[in-house]
């Protein structure tokens, strides 16, 4: 036996158990600052190109150079603690338990009045959609049980339209190469334990299939999550902590688990970890490495030159021994951006098909800032008080001064937990407050899940991985089939 019992039912059943299908909050705190026009453009000032959050990457020294010397991006320091890697498996992870379609930036919203179009939970809804039945453009038509995979590059890549357009339940998976690339391997990791669920289990009909091969798949990634993905993203002492004495702050029922709003900017703290360019692939470039921008909007002919999704090509694939660390690998990969206030220049102009609402502004920082005016967040000041940690002093945030005076002693909530991580932790993984939150977040999302491993199997251990009882990224991607692609 694979497991010890299967998923009752397909998509649509496991949606049904999605939560309030709204967002929430955690803390009922005053807003930071009232939505005012001065408000609004001392965020638009502290977010804008060129300004106060921009690494100031030399971009014009191209895609290898700002690999190669680390004097042309000196604002982006390395974490040797995070590879490459671990940005986008967090994106991949945030378009699986949180989607807002509907609120305008900068324009108060309700948040238990805001849809959330995806499952709160981390359940995959993002790869399977509503089941072979409910989203079956999503699935093989010749084998109901598998997931659909296309490969008219040189590899694998998403299922697409004669648009070039990704078939797949969640547009953002799309964005660039490398979050395609990544929800490419679920799919092929995915049909793989279908494969071992019919060797294992020959009598089982296609629908059964499936559900036992989704449990599998699901359980396999909350194991990622839980000890791998959120050690790297808060450190783990915060893990270890919440895991001991339970979530203090943030406590769904069973089956009742709501996105809160707090939870959805902190964990922006991701964009600060994305790098200005990236070494895709080890022979895409006519046999020679592929580097790229992340994102490059200015003129280009011909296919685009940086690693935006939405397109296929023979170079366009994902050499993974960069992003994550393969063992026999070790040399070829790459470290991660330290979580701090700079973003990477790029980000600061994005094209308008990486912009989910494919509308201005066109920069993630002022994005970001002006969802603090949306959801009406307290500051980062209140919210470290009102769990107990410890306070950025205004000396620590002096450089808001020359922005907006009251952002000094009230910071918005997504700025304080980049500065606080800087500070208190070297940029490693988030700081007391902003770790405290997705920390609570996702034990309280795997805990509250009726359909998770920690609720219906809490000793489960995964067996595909090269050790015993370990399962980790490097193990997906092989039983993939994808870790030899260079």
């Amino acid at each position: 036996m694979l497991l010890a019992s299967t998923v009752a039912g397909e998509g649509p059943s496991r949606q049904s158990q999605s939560g309030s299908g709204n967002f929430a909050r955690i803390f009922q705190l005053p807003p930071f600052a009232p939505p005012t026009p001065e408000v609004t453009v001392a965020l638009l000032e502290l977010g804008k190109r060129g300004g106060l959050m921009d690494a100031h990457d030399d971009l014009d020294a191209g895609p290898f150079a700002l690999i190669a010397d680390p004097f042309l991006s000196r604002n982006n320091r390395d974490n040797d603690q995070h590879t490459a890697g671990t940005t986008f498996l967090g994106q991949f992870l945030d378009h699986d338990m949180t989607f807002d379609t509907t609120s305008r930036l900068g324009m108060p919203s309700n948040p238990r009045t805001s849809p959330n179009t995806r499952s709160a939970y981390f359940d995959l809804d993002s790869l399977y959609g509503d089941g072979p039945i409910g989203s079956p453009l999503l699935y093989d038509p010749a084998d109901r049980a598998k997931l659909r995979v296309e490969s008219n590059g040189r590899f694998e890549d998403l299922p697409r339209d004669d648009s070039g357009t990704a078939i797949v339940a969640d547009p953002r998976n799309d964005e660039n190469l490398v979050i395609a690339g990544l929800h490419a391997a679920f799919l092929l990791f995915h049909n793989h334990v279908v494969d071992l669920v019919r060797r294992d289990h020959p009598g089982l009909a296609a629908d059964e299939v499936f559900r036992e091969a989704r449990q599998f798949t699901v359980w396999h990634y909350q194991w990622i999550i839980l000890h791998d993905a959120l050690p790297q993203f808060v450190g783990s002492a915060m893990v270890s902590d919440v895991t001991a004495r339970g979530p203090q702050f943030y406590r769904p029922a069973s089956g009742q688990a709501a996105i809160p709003v707090e939870f959805q900017l902190v964990y922006r703290f991701g964009h600060s970890m994305v790098r200005p360019s990236y070494r895709a692939n080890f022979t895409g470039d006519a046999g020679a490495p592929f580097f790229a921008m992340v994102f490059d909007t200015r003129p280009q002919a011909g296919e685009p030159n940086d690693l935006r999704g939405g397109l296929r090509s023979p170079r366009r694939f994902v050499g993974w021994q960069t992003f994550f660390r393969f063992p026999g690998f070790e040399a070829d990969v790459r470290p991660n951006k330290r979580i701090d206030t700079k973003l990477s220049s790029p980000l600061f102009d994005l094209p308008l098909g990486a912009i989910a609402s494919g509308t201005p502004p066109t920069s993630l920082a002022q994005r970001n800032l002006l969802r603090h005016l949306t959801w009406r967040l307290p500051s980062g000041q209140a919210i470290a008080a009102a769990i107990g940690a410890p306070i950025l002093q205004a000396s620590d945030l002096a450089e808001l001064q020359s922005i907006h005076a009251e952002f000094v002693t009230s910071t918005p909530l997504w700025y304080y937990i980049l500065k606080e991580a800087e500070i208190l932790e070297g940029g490693h993984h988030l700081g007391p407050t902003g770790g405290r939150i997705v920390a609570e977040v996702f034990l309280g999302l795997l805990r509250s899940d009726p359909e998770g491993f920690l609720t219906k199997q809490p000793g489960f251990i995964p067996w595909l991985g090269i050790i015993p009882g370990e399962f980790h990224m490097t193990d997906l991607l092989a039983i993939a089939g994808v870790a030899d692609k260079r």
